[in-house]
């Protein structure tokens, strides 16, 4: 079955970086557009990032553009979020998705999701 498992979360500090990886497993990689989602206390998911199969085609939520990147590796089956100058705002729990179609909101498979904590 399909599986992703994002790691890196942890605290940080406000202005600083983290990047987020997700490893997946039980699909064909590089037919899956992946993405980055997030939910934060007491709101609803929201959409953070997506990348095409190959990684010619990115997309950012307003929030994010400029401070976060989006990035793969499809020969370790891994993508990447790395987030520069986190504000509190980004604190929440970040989830990785993959689906066939790109720019999709309601993606196929979801990751259970890593914790990003940010101290102002």
């Amino acid at each position: 079955q399909v599986q992703l498992v994002e790691s890196g979360g942890e605290l940080v500090q406000a202005g600083g970086s983290l990047r987020l990886s997700c490893a997946a497993s039980g699909l064909t990689f590089s037919l899956f557009t992946m993405g980055w989602f997030r939910q934060a206390p007491g709101k609803e998911r929201e959409f953070v990032a997506t990348i095409s199969w190959g990684g010619g085609t990115k997309n950012y939520a307003d929030s994010v553009k400029g401070r976060f990147t989006i990035s793969r590796d499809n020969a370790k089956n891994t993508v990447y979020l790395q987030m520069n100058g986190l504000e509190s705002e980004d604190t929440a729990v970040y989830y990785c998705t993959a689906d066939r179609q790109l720019g999709t909101m309601t993606p196929r498979y979801w990751g259970r999701g890593t914790q990003v904590t940010v101290s102002s």
